[in-house]
């Protein structure tokens, strides 16, 4: 959505605006969805042994950033729920099929994670 004057560049009220709202999002999801909260407590568990297993600034970016990927995907997939679930809980095949591939999307970059993992660390043992 374009902002009410224009695309002028944003001021600091703004962006405090917009970090709060982020905030807000993150204290729903955490308040409110059981696999954001699981995926949280599994992040904050693995995020030291990335730092500490990733040989290089490269290395600790992806194994961080792939698990920080999932968190982003469950943010978008809860939404996407929300959404859904504010029409109604009537089944209908669209909403299900968005559902769906919301919560595929999750497991996909849940793949990308023991990809990432597995591709850094596996050659260390071998």
């Amino acid at each position: 959505m374009a902002d009410e004057v224009g695309h002028l560049p944003r001021g600091p009220r703004r962006i405090l605006k917009a970090t709060i709202w982020s905030l807000q999002g993150l204290r729903a999801a955490w308040l409110h969805e059981s696999s954001f909260r699981l995926e949280v407590c599994l992040f904050v568990l693995l995020a030291p042994l990335a730092a500490w297993l990733g040989g290089s600034g490269l290395e600790r970016a992806l194994l961080l950033g792939s698990m920080l990927l999932v968190l982003a995907a469950e943010l978008l997939n809860s939404a996407i729920e929300a959404v859904i679930e504010r029409y109604g809980a009537e089944h209908h095949e669209l909403a299900g099929r968005a559902k769906d591939m919301g919560s595929a999307a999750v497991f996909v970059l849940m793949m990308n994670v023991l990809l990432c993992w597995g591709l850094i660390l596996a050659p260390r043992w071998t």
